[in-house]
Parts: C-alpha cells; sequence; structure tokens
C-alpha cells in the first residue's frame, strides 16, 4: 500500500480518528476525550496519525527544556553516584506511576503522560534551592510550575512555544501541591508527582547515608513498607481504589496523612537538615550571581532571553538562567566570576 498516494493520505487520516473513536468507546465518562479538547491557543490542522494528545507528548519530549532535564538537580546536588535521581529520571518515574493510574482508572493515558512529562519544564539548576534563589527578581516569587507553562507557551521553539492544547497546559501549571487541575488525568499526575517523589528520595537518601532504615517513620513503614516498589504500589493501589467510585481524583485520608508524614520527615531530615542541603548556600550564590550580573549585562544574554519583548528585564534574566542545567550554570559562574590560568614560559 502506498501511503504517498491520495489513497494512503486518506488511510493515515482514519488512523487519527480510529483512535478518538477508541478513546470514546473504551474511556470513563471522567476522562479527557482528545476530540473534545478546548483547542491550541494557535489553531493548527490536526495530525493525521496522531491524536491532539499525542502530538503534545511528543512535541514535549523532543523539546530542548526536557533534554535539559538530564543535568538538572533533583535533591542531590553534583551528587558522586550513577543512580541519583536527575529531574529527568523523576520525570519518566512520574509518567509511569501516572499511566498505571490513568489506565487502571480508564482515564486518557496519552493526555496523563503529557503532563506528567512536562510538569518539570521550568525548574532551575539545583532544584527548588534554584527556585528559592531567583525568587527575588519576581513579582511574587518564581514559580516552577507556572515557569514550566511558561517554557511550553512562550520560551521553547526559539519564543514561539510549541502550542499544546489547553488541557495539558492546565495539568502543567496546577501540578503542584496547592493546584487543582481541572482535568482527572492532571488530578493523577499532581498525586502522582508526590508518590514518585517520597518513594524515590527515601531511596536516594538512603543510599546517600543521610538517613537509614530505623530513621524512617514507623507507620508509613508499616503500611507502605520499605521499599521503593512497595511504595509506589501500595499508593498507586490506594489511589485506584479511592478514585475508582468518586468525581475526584484522591487517596484514602489514612494514605495521605501517611504520605505527609513522610514528606515532613524528608524535609526535616533530607532536604533542609542535611548533607543534601549543605550546599544551597553556594548553589545561591551561584544563580544570583548570575542573575545580577546579566541584569547590569543584558547583551550578554542570547537575543531571546534580551529586553524588549515588552518585558521586565528580570523575567529575560530568570528565564536564561533557570533554563541552564546545573553544570552549565557552574561553567558560567566560573567564567565570569572565576580568574583563569594562564601559561608563562
Amino acid at each position: 500500500m502506498n501511503l504517498g498516494s491520495w489513497g494512503g493520505r486518506q488511510i493515515a487520516e482514519h488512523v487519527r480518528k480510529r483512535i478518538e473513536e477508541q478513546e470514546r468507546s473504551t474511556l470513563s465518562p471522567r476522562a479527557s476525550l482528545a476530540a473534545e479538547s478546548r483547542g491550541r491557543m494557535r489553531p493548527e490542522e490536526p495530525c493525521s496519525i496522531r491524536t491532539d494528545y499525542q502530538r503534545d507528548r511528543d512535541r514535549i519530549v523532543h523539546s530542548k527544556a526536557f533534554r535539559r532535564l538530564k543535568h538538572k538537580t533533583h535533591v542531590f546536588i553534583s551528587p558522586e553516584g550513577d543512580h541519583y535521581r536527575t529531574r529527568l529520571t523523576h520525570t519518566m518515574e512520574v509518567a509511569q506511576v501516572s499511566r498505571t493510574i490513568a489506565r487502571a482508572l480508564a482515564l486518557n493515558e496519552d493526555l496523563t503522560e503529557a503532563i506528567a512529562l512536562g510538569h518539570d519544564l521550568g525548574h532551575t539548576p539545583f532544584g527548588h534551592i534554584g527556585e528559592t534563589a531567583l525568587s527575588g527578581y519576581l513579582e511574587g516569587g518564581f514559580v516552577h510550575s507556572r515557569q514550566s507553562l511558561r517554557v511550553v507557551d512562550v520560551l521553547e521553539d526559539s519564543g514561539r512555544g510549541i502550542n499544546l492544547t489547553w488541557e495539558v497546559r492546565d495539568g502543567i501549571v496546577n501540578h503542584s501541591s496547592d493546584g487543582a487541575p481541572a482535568t482527572c488525568e492532571g488530578q493523577v499526575v499532581r498525586i502522582a508527582d508526590r508518590i514518585a517523589y517520597i518513594s524515590s528520595d527515601i531511596d536516594d537518601a538512603l543510599r546517600a547515608g543521610i538517613i537509614s532504615e530505623d530513621d524512617l517513620p514507623g507507620a508509613p513503614v508499616e503500611a507502605f513498607g520499605r521499599t521503593t516498589s512497595q511504595r509506589i504500589d501500595y499508593m498507586a493501589h490506594d489511589m485506584v481504589e479511592n478514585s475508582a467510585a468518586c468525581e475526584e481524583i484522591r487517596t484514602s485520608e489514612r494514605t495521605w496523612a501517611l504520605m505527609e508524614e513522610l514528606r515532613r520527615f524528608l524535609f526535616e531530615r533530607v532536604y533542609i537538615g542535611s548533607i543534601a542541603y549543605s550546599e544551597a548556600e553556594k548553589a545561591t550564590r551561584v544563580l544570583q550571581s548570575l542573575a545580577e550580573h546579566y541584569l547590569r549585562h543584558p547583551e550578554l544574554m542570547p537575543p531571546e532571553f534580551q529586553p524588549g519583548r515588552g518585558e521586565d528585564a528580570a523575567v529575560g534574566v530568570c528565564d536564561y538562567v533557570a533554563g541552564m542545567t546545573d553544570s552549565y550554570a557552574l561553567m558560567k559562574y566560573r567564567e565570569l566570576f572565576l580568574p583563569r590560568s594562564w601559561l608563562v614560559d
């Protein structure tokens, strides 16, 4: 069959419609159907073989911001080891957990995956430390969920954005704890994000020797188990069982309370009170020094970040610095602020 012929194009067009019809006939009434999306900010001709949500997923995966996640801190700054999570591996874990739950609840897996893959695109170098470091430069502070939306709306594709659907954009900007996603798929990602980072951050902290098994709070360990897979399995099952017969996506009250206990433990023993946080002052100095330098010398930034877009100069500076990987930020800091060695014969 020659798909380059007119008949081939008609067959390809049928592919998307077949997928959309499969969604309509198999997914839950609560699911977001690609054929009923609220659309994009700029109208586009639909793809012949992919739904709009599949297309969004592919655009995110092929974005530069997504590729940079592999060199961005999740919790540990520049860890010496191959098995600590980066922002990219965390993103992939959130996508995996989210798809499992979405499939169990007969929700739209493609929409769920697109939101999960895009939810952290706006994260700064050095994790939440970087977010705090840049907050003083923007009115309302630097919020990575808002920056993730800005990445896909404005910064990607040389300032044109990648024009995602309303549902994916809503899920990205509302994925944080205080968000309220409009779709069930976005609600899945919001909770799956917490499931993933609670489980993986315990695993990384144990590997680093920051905590021991005996340090973990007893009630969550007794309920969830001691391994990463046991914790994720328990919380995912609880989420499916408690969301199946109600309108909202949720966990049981007991499981949520135990998750909160683990989260508080991580803040006290890992995120703030440990060696994982010991480099925070240095990382803050790096990012704020870069921000101050580019505020004084905006001409040194790439053209797309320089003033002239009708925005405050600090917005472009934060866009540029926040988009850096950990290694690139350190390289620029060395280049701008540390003396270079030179050879004397």
